[in-house]
């Protein structure tokens, strides 16, 4: 309905009941942590999960300025530290930036001028490469969709990166799905590995917000 005044809490509250039902899912230490806290409240962390969860409101958003600002807000409830917001910010932008048919070119001009320098090859992201934080991941990510073309050599490349695999892929595909969509026969094949409540937000999310498949 586009009322999002009470986002952060409803965030809080569906990341406790989704996590609380899917326990085994590989969440970082501090994330563990913050879930079993009966007050919830952020650790200062700048990992790369914030980056790594955040393209659902470049969907959502109507506007680069409410991007930001619905980003800061499902961010900041446990990533508050300024780079663990930078990050998760970069992302939402791009997705949304790419979802309204901005070019590449366009696209790295504003993450360039706003956020990171983009690494230059492979060899400059190996240079200096360490794998948890928004800083170091995401222009890797930035890098590889940059050097992409279609949703699956964007992901492929991610993963061939090495390091925290999951991590690069969920970012750089949830760049490359907004600018690329998701062809057909893999979406299909990806939902076969959810469970029916997980499929079930996929099926409200796309009839609410809509996404761009093949």
């Amino acid at each position: 309905d586009g009322n999002f005044s009470n986002l952060s809490s409803k965030t809080i509250f569906a990341m406790q009941m989704l996590c609380g039902q899917h326990k085994n899912c590989g969440y970082g230490y501090m994330f563990y942590h913050w879930l079993k806290q009966d007050l919830k409240t952020p650790y200062n962390s700048f990992g790369n999960g914030a980056a790594m969860r955040v393209s659902p409101v470049a969907y959502a958003a109507k506007s680069l300025e409410e991007t930001k600002a619905l980003s800061k807000m499902v961010t900041e409830i446990t990533h508050n530290h300024p780079e663990g917001i930078k990050g998760a910010e970069a992302v939402a932008v791009s997705i949304f930036m790419a979802r309204n048919n901005n070019t590449k070119e366009e696209i790295k001009e504003y993450i360039e001028k706003n956020y990171y320098h983009i690494p230059k090859s492979e060899d400059e992201i190996k240079s200096t490469f360490v794998e948890i934080t928004c800083q170091a991941t995401v222009p890797q990510c930035f890098y590889v969709f940059f050097n992409s073309n279609s949703f699956e050599d964007a992901v492929r490349k991610a993963v061939c990166l090495g390091g925290d695999t999951d991590t690069l892929g969920a970012i750089t595909g949830s760049i490359a799905e907004a600018f690329y969509g998701v062809p057909q026969n893999l979406k299909e094949k990806a939902l076969t590995y959810l469970s029916d409540d997980l499929k079930l937000i996929v099926k409200n999310f796309e009839n609410k917000y809509g996404k761009k498949c093949l």
